[in-house]
C-alpha cells in the first residue's frame, strides 16, 4: 500500500483545516485522489502524493491567491514548508491574511 494513503494512527488524524487544504490541493491540481485519504504527515513532493516541481509551483500560486500567503521560489524554508500537508497547513495558518 502507498505510504501516503496508509492507515493513520488516531494521533495523526487529519484536522478540519488540513482536510480543507487537502480538498483545495486536489481541486487546484485536478488530482484523482480522495482528500480524506491523504496522510497529513506524508510527503507532498516526490514519494507520497507524488507532486512534481510544476505541481508545487501551481499549488503555491493557488495558495497565494486564495489564502494571501506569499510563497517564493527562493525561500530557504520551502523544503520544510512543502514537506507534508501538515507543515504546509501550519505555514498557511501562521502567515495567512485573515
Amino acid at each position: 500500500m502507498n505510504k501516503f494513503f496508509s492507515e493513520m494512527p488516531s494521533g495523526d488524524a487529519i484536522s478540519a483545516q488540513e482536510l480543507e487544504l487537502a480538498q483545495f490541493i486536489v481541486t487546484a491540481l485536478n488530482l484523482d485522489v480522495d482528500p480524506t485519504q491523504i496522510d497529513p504527515l506524508a510527503p507532498l513532493y516526490g514519494n507520497g502524493l507524488g507532486l512534481d516541481s510544476i505541481d508545487v509551483l501551481e499549488m503555491a500560486l493557488a495558495i497565494s491567491k486564495t489564502y494571501g500567503v506569499q510563497l517564493r521560489a527562493d525561500d530557504e524554508h520551502n523544503l520544510s514548508t512543502f514537506s507534508s500537508l501538515r507543515t504546509l497547513n501550519q505555514h498557511i495558518q501562521l502567515h495567512r491574511i485573515k
